[in-house]
């Protein structure tokens, strides 16, 4: 059946299922009456709803779209599967009536899609249409503009080929890895650097409140119910990140110590109306270790000031615990239920090393290496390793006299491995670009399928730009784009890789 889709093209339906003799018994596939009514462009040209019409649709489980890429790109096609769960529940399956997000579009583009429809027996049906775009005209002038410094090419392999761009200027954006925008949407009310994604959908926290905004691959947002007490969280600050019942906030907030500047770490989960699952308070917690272990922590924990600061957390599943990354200060590992201390990783010339209570879970680097220095974007690989992104530069807020510690003249990635036993980190990688890359500020290094990795240099060239770098299983690098940065870490504060080749929205 071929349906005239104007300005759209045609669409082209084709069926099979496991036994197609049997036509006693045909198949859901083979019985079908869905056609695509309608494409209708969406908010922005990255974006389009494809309107799928037919008595059918009751017996559909899923939809996946594809997106043919363009000549000569590298970047795998996009393909996102939706269940019926989830398009039920966004809202897009009324009745006989299916209007489906199509999304990772290219602007001002004729671009090809083809939609595979699954239904209850597990027959599929295929529709294929052209989806032409209009072309884009980025606000920023930052997105659309991006220097190749060196574009990946055929054959490179890497475990992505999409990666999510936390951006200052509005909201998040999706570039592919031929410098491709994919996905950015208007109408974000505030930017922050606190955002998330997961199953096809972004979280965003206000850094003025505690907003909670969910914002779908359509531009639709709406409020989390989220329950986040207060005094204790007052706004979200820095990054989102995984956790095992939820995500892992960090938060400005006030504490029975005082005013807390960006020393707390709060697991939430978004999309229920329960409070915090657990809340880190890492004010408190070294309080109250520094205290039982005779040193005094009014010299330390300083409430009222950016002591602290910081800026990623994870959690790792191998002990469960929960890493924190303070710029400040140092890496350091709390037992998720007890909040107990495991280790501390960090810089031994700053100020905390001064402490005999701090020094006694300093983790001592074996064999060489750096210690992070102001580091972000903490994660555990698929290997165990303890990863950051090691900007290299000092503390900025001790006490007047004490040490800042050790500032380098480059960034650089970090894997380490640790050794409780001997209390001891080794080094297993880095990757410093050959010393040639400083983000004194912010940035972020993160593993994909097939142990590539993204790195963000966000405060390249003194603020000026950011720099996305794709390394390979090997720590070669596959490409490097350089962005304009119209102010500090704006263009990309932080940045991940996402599924979008193989993206399933349940």
């Amino acid at each position: 059946m071929c349906v005239s889709l104007a300005l759209y093209g045609c669409a082209r339906s084709t069926t099979s299922s496991s036994n197609p003799s049997q036509s006693q018994n045909p198949t859901d596939a083979q019985r079908s009456d869905i056609v695509i009514a309608s494409v209708q462009p969406g908010i922005s040209p990255f974006v389009s709803s494809v309107q799928l019409s037919g008595q059918s649709v009751a017996s559909v489980i899923s939809v996946a779209f594809t997106i043919a890429p363009m000549p000569n790109s590298v970047s795998s096609p996009v393909n996102v599967t939706w269940s019926r769960s989830a398009l039920s529940s966004r809202g897009y399956l009324q009745g006989n009536l299916l209007n489906l997000p199509v999304f990772g579009l290219y602007a001002g583009y004729q671009n090809q899609v083809t939609l595979q429809i699954t239904f209850f027996d597990e027959s599929t049906q295929t529709l294929n249409s052209q989806i032409v775009t209009t072309p884009y005209t980025d606000p920023t002038g930052v997105y659309s503009n991006p220097t190749i410094l060196k574009a990946r090419t055929p054959g490179s392999t890497l475990g992505f080929s999409y990666m999510m761009l936390k951006s200052v200027l509005g909201s998040p954006v999706i570039v592919d890895t031929d410098g491709q925008i994919r996905w950015v949407v208007p109408g974000v009310p505030y930017t922050t650097l606190a955002s998330y994604f997961a199953n096809g959908q972004f979280m965003m926290g206000s850094e003025t409140d505690t907003t909670f905004t969910l914002l779908q691959f359509d531009g639709t947002q709406s409020a989390l119910p989220a329950i986040l007490p207060q005094p204790p969280l007052t706004e979200f600050t820095h990054n989102i990140d995984p956790a095992p019942n939820g995500v892992l906030a960090e938060f400005n907030g006030t504490s029975a110590l005082g005013s807390s500047y960006a020393d707390i770490v709060a697991e939430i989960q978004p999309l229920s109306s329960q409070p915090p699952v657990q809340i880190f308070d890492l004010g408190d917690i070294l309080t109250a270790y520094m205290q039982k272990n005779g040193d005094d922590p009014t010299a330390f924990v300083r409430p009222g000031y950016d002591w602290f600061h910081v800026n990623a957390a994870a959690y790792d599943p191998s002990d469960n615990s929960v890493i924190v990354s303070s710029r400040e200060d140092f890496l350091i590992k709390i037992n998720y239920s007890t909040h107990d201390i495991i280790w501390i990783l960090g810089d031994p010339t700053k100020y905390w090393y001064t402490f005999p209570s701090l020094r006694a879970k300093a983790l001592t680097l074996d064999a060489g290496g750096d210690y992070p220095i102001g580091q972000h974007g903490v994660s555990v690989t698929s290997e165990g390793y303890v990863m950051a992104f090691n900007d290299g530069e000092g503390s900025f807020n001790q006490p007047p006299g004490e040490p800042a510690g050790a500032t380098r003249t480059y960034s650089e990635v970090n894997a380490y491995s640790v050794n409780l036993a001997t209390m001891t980190a080794h080094q297993v990688w880095n990757f410093d670009y050959g010393q040639s890359v400083y983000s004194a500020i912010c940035g972020s290094v993160y593993q994909s399928p097939g142990s590539s990795y993204l790195v963000d240099y966000a405060y390249a060239n003194n603020g000026t730009e950011a720099r996305i770098v794709g390394l390979d299983s090997n720590h070669n690098v596959s490409f490097d784009f350089q962005y304009s940065s119209p102010f500090g870490c704006s263009a990309s504060w932080n940045a991940v890789p996402i599924p979008m080749e193989n993206l399933q929205i349940n």
